[in-house]
């Protein structure tokens, strides 16, 4: 098969994170019972008028912002015409000829290098109903109808499914982090389609292109532009031509199916939208919708790098935004983020998992943290200790100075006293000393073995080990 060089779009609809729909006082939800939130606006009634709701603007200017697009101020919707049942107005309201964004980018990192994945344009519109089919019959969902969307459409700029999978991984990531959408693709609420062609060579013209509708996981993006390059080269090898078309990914086929193909260009009809007023954006609304952004994940990455995580742990964290939260507390206080991280990612994640629990349903105060934290980094709790009384920590409101005296916890951690044992081990155990010097690794979990039955266990690990390994080594 001959190598072609892929060109590749991406569209991703979001459905934004509201309070109510775009166009009506409905709520905006999921997963309850069908029709259950719905009104006259969102059932498409005649005689019914759609009013915009604020939420959903400063939404979109907080996504333009975050994907380094230009806020266009003067805007205004558009009837983009079709007829289908699950559109009863048969029309949708959408952002045609003036988005609310334009000349944006995100950027990846693939290999050692950057790249910037360039956006032509965000734009609003209203989320159609939900189909389900049951033998010959359709069934229509109208809680999904009217729930806010923002299209993100990046420009054809994508060059691997690698590339492709990496934008929607950081797209996703953005998105979710300032608060835009909760981005679960398994429910719907971040859509992906892939525009595919090929060509021989840089200086040929675009090829023919196919999208991809649909697909219903980051993963599956890969895969549906792997097999959708793979279908057009062997085409092209044959000498054959296609028809621009579109396809839908299989998951259990693994490959891409045909839906229909493009004879003619689609005619929406476009025209404004007569019911809703032009939008004028301000700057000081601008502002103020950039200014409630949280910390963004590549602002989050700096400050932890900055506190001495290390980058294992700090992705660790950017992937559990609550945790990520609950440590960005402490910014301003003296804790040990590195300790801390460990923390949190160790024992107290172990419990939040068992447990199926968030931190914030926890006893873990402010107060309660940082002393547990010092606590650790002083030696006053060993490991061991720590996972005896967690439970008691992250369940209970008492003190840990309160659960350290309950439990009759009490370490060494007078490193005179701790050497003053150590050497005595070592005087008592040449042969495992030798082993040692030999290269055996397991002489020094045998002679730290036998410190910690001298000090009946009360000693700290991390303490002796360090005064182990120092007196070895002289």
């Amino acid at each position: 098969m001959n190598k072609y060089i892929p060109t590749i779009g991406v569209e991703v609809h979001v459905e934004l994170k509201t309070a109510t729909k775009i166009f009506s006082s409905a709520k905006n939800g999921y997963g309850q019972m069908a029709n259950s939130l719905t009104n006259v606006v969102d059932l498409g009634y005649p005689g019914t008028l759609p009013t915009i709701n604020q939420e959903v603007l400063i939404t979109a200017i907080k996504a333009a912002h975050v994907l380094n697009c230009k806020i266009r101020q003067i805007q205004h919707f558009d009837r983009k015409n079709y007829f289908y049942p699950d559109n009863p107005k048969n029309y949708q309201i959408t952002q045609a000829r003036t988005p609310i964004g334009y000349d944006g980018y995100v950027e990846i990192e693939i290999g050692n290098n950057k790249k910037k994945i360039e956006i032509e344009e965000i734009h609003i519109e209203e989320d159609t109903c939900k189909s389900a089919h049951r033998g010959n019959v359709s069934l229509l969902d109208f809680n999904r109808a009217g729930v806010p969307l923002i299209e993100i459409v990046s420009r054809a700029c994508i060059e691997s499914s690698e590339e492709a999978k990496l934008y929607l991984e950081k797209l996703r990531e953005l998105l979710f982090y300032s608060d835009i959408s909760d981005c679960k693709i398994e429910e719907g609420s971040m859509r992906c389609d892939a525009n595919v062609s090929i060509r021989k060579n840089m200086e040929d013209k675009l090829g023919t292109k196919c999208e991809i509708k649909n697909i219903g996981s980051i993963s599956n993006v890969g895969i549906a532009i792997e097999k959708e390059i793979e279908r057009q080269s062997k085409l092209l090898d044959k000498g054959e031509t296609f028809k621009e078309q579109t396809r839908r990914f299989d998951d259990k086929q693994n490959d891409t199916v045909l839906m229909r193909v493009k004879e003619t260009g689609n005619d929406y009809r476009y025209f404004p939208e007569p019911d809703i007023p032009y939008i004028e954006l301000t700057e000081e609304m601008i502002s103020q919708a950039i200014d409630t952004l949280p910390m963004l994940p590549d602002a989050r990455r700096e400050l932890y790098k900055s506190r001495g995580i290390k980058e294992m742990n700090i992705e660790k964290l950017i992937s559990n935004r609550s945790l990520s939260d609950y440590l960005n507390l402490f910014i301003d206080t003296d804790l040990n983020f590195k300790e801390a991280s460990n923390l949190l990612l160790g024992d107290i994640s172990g419990y939040l998992n068992r447990t199926e629990k968030d931190i914030t349903d926890t006893k873990l105060s402010n107060e309660k943290f940082l002393d547990l934290v010092k606590k650790v980094e002083n030696n006053t709790l060993t490991s061991k200790n720590l996972k005896d009384i967690l439970d008691t920590i992250l369940e209970s409101d008492k003190t840990i100075d309160e659960i350290i005296k309950e439990k009759g916890i009490s370490n060494i951690t007078d490193s005179n006293m701790l050497q003053d044992i150590v050497l005595k081990v070592i005087s008592e155990n040449p042969d495992s000393v030798n082993d040692y010097k030999a290269g055996k690794d397991r002489a020094i979990k045998y002679l730290m073995g036998q410190i910690m039955k001298e000090t009946k266990g009360s000693a700290n690990p991390k303490l002796v080990n360090e005064i182990l390994i120092n007196e070895l080594n002289k």
